[in-house]
């Protein structure tokens, strides 16, 4: 649907193929922001609304919207639905699982709201001839950083010249980026505990007595994201410092090093928006933004990828494996073993689908560095977006290639394979184990 709305005359300024107009829609859609024709040109106010739509709806999760529209028009629904949107919206209480979606739609808006009004007073008034285009460009900014889309309103990205030294804006695209990445049950579970220490302030201050104590405000989950997160962060802002101090951060100042290098740490974590030139990144920059790539953002946020807790289960299964434990351990709580058989699945089917695709793109194009074409395939499949100024060129195979990536990628290999096979009743008798000799 999404393509057949930008192939309508008043989206496009002088016409769309069917083909770029599905790469779009699909890009938007998954939050990817891989482009095959200059948006800020190619496409109508009508057009880039369109767009911004799909963001929205990309983002959010069809299925968010779908559930919610529907409690709300039918006045309820099943004890099944409710059952699978608790597991969507992380909430146990099966009575609570509709307030859970309709307060992630309230939190999303908020977020966007408050980051486009920042947006609209830290970029430059001569941006814009009059103020309803720096409105539009605050808020479609706003939007397609908070849902990790990576989708900008002129042809350099965030490159401008009036823009990649305005470093306030840089930074509260990192802060929309990282907040959309975090997942909603983590920003929930956060907000839960600000309001937990307020109240514990208050109590102080005040001798409240009847303040209700509520033990493990942050739970686990929420512990294993923010510190994988907070890690990758540091070390890729790090790294990328070290990598580019005397490549595309040369043309900054003390300050600007560093904010161009955090928003080099931050954007391939599923974003795609860039504030220097791709093409000019030294190659050790380059894998470690492929191996951002792939890890991705968190379970249930904007973002893509095999997800940041995906990888932190897998590190410290290699950490638990060396110290010769039978168990994973982490405050207290022990990670089941489904989880880390789920954990290395995904892991596994990633780097097999990603394996092949750029495989399939290197033969398709083969006056491409296969680096710059691995690169394509894993912005495509973790829905980030970033691009070596290659995409615009690729041939037809190649952009249906990266279109089915982009799908696989937001919907997960594994989900798919889920969907495909039947499933097995449980079964209420167990094998002898043995043991099988590996390495």
């Amino acid at each position: 649907m999404g393509a057949f709305l930008l192939m309508m005359p008043n989206s496009s300024t002088n016409g769309i193929s069917f083909l770029n107009a599905l790469f779009t829609s699909t890009s938007a859609v998954c939050v990817t922001g891989l482009s095959v024709v200059d948006t800020q040109f190619a496409f109508t106010l009508m057009g880039k609304t369109i767009i911004l739509v799909l963001i929205q709806i990309g983002g959010l999760g069809i299925m968010t919207f779908a559930s919610y529209f529907s409690f709300f028009f039918k006045g309820g629904s099943s004890f099944n639905n409710r059952l699978y949107f608790g597991e969507l919206s992380n909430e146990n209480e099966l009575n609570k699982v509709f307030s859970s979606l309709k307060n992630v739609l309230i939190l999303t808006l908020t977020i966007e709201a408050l980051g486009a009004i920042f947006l609209f007073f830290t970029s430059p008034i001569g941006l814009h001839s009059d103020l309803f285009q720096h409105i539009y460009f605050s808020v479609f900014h706003s939007v397609s950083a908070f849902n990790n889309a990576g989708f900008s309103l002129y042809s350099s990205n965030l490159y401008d010249p009036l823009l990649v030294y305005n470093y306030p804006f840089q930074l509260i695209i990192c802060f929309l980026i990282i907040f959309g990445g975090l997942g909603f049950p983590i920003m929930q579970n956060v907000l839960e505990l600000l309001a937990y220490r307020i109240k514990i302030r208050v109590k102080k201050v005040f001798k409240f007595k009847n303040l209700r104590h509520k033990a493990w405000v942050l739970n686990t989950n929420s512990k294993i994201i923010l510190v994988t997160t907070s890690f990758l962060l540091l070390v890729g802002t790090i790294l990328f410092y070290i990598f580019e101090y005397n490549g595309v951060l040369a043309d900054h100042g003390p300050i600007g090093k560093w904010v161009i290098a955090f928003m080099g740490s931050v954007t391939p974590r599923t974003a795609g928006f860039n504030s220097f030139d791709m093409a000019s990144l030294a190659l050790p920059t380059l894998l470690i933004t492929i191996l951002l790539m792939w890890i991705g953002a968190s379970p249930a946020s904007t973002g893509g990828g095999i997800k940041t807790s995906t990888f932190a289960v897998a590190c410290m299964n290699f950490i638990s494996m060396a110290r010769g434990e039978e168990r994973i351990e982490i405050s207290k709580r022990e990670i089941s073993n489904g989880t880390v058989r789920r954990a290395f699945s995904i892991i596994f089917l990633s780097l097999l689908t990603i394996g092949m695709a750029s495989f399939m793109l290197i033969i398709l194009e083969p006056n491409v560095r296969p680096i710059h074409l691995i690169f394509e395939a894993f912005s495509a499949f973790s829905t980030v977006g970033l691009s070596i100024n290659l995409t615009p060129t690729l041939g037809e195979g190649a952009k249906v290639i990266l279109i089915l990536l982009m799908f696989i990628g937001r919907v997960s290999t594994l989900t798919i394979l889920i969907a495909v096979f039947d499933q097995v009743n449980q079964k209420n008798y167990k094998y002898p184990s043995e043991e099988v000799l590996i390495n």
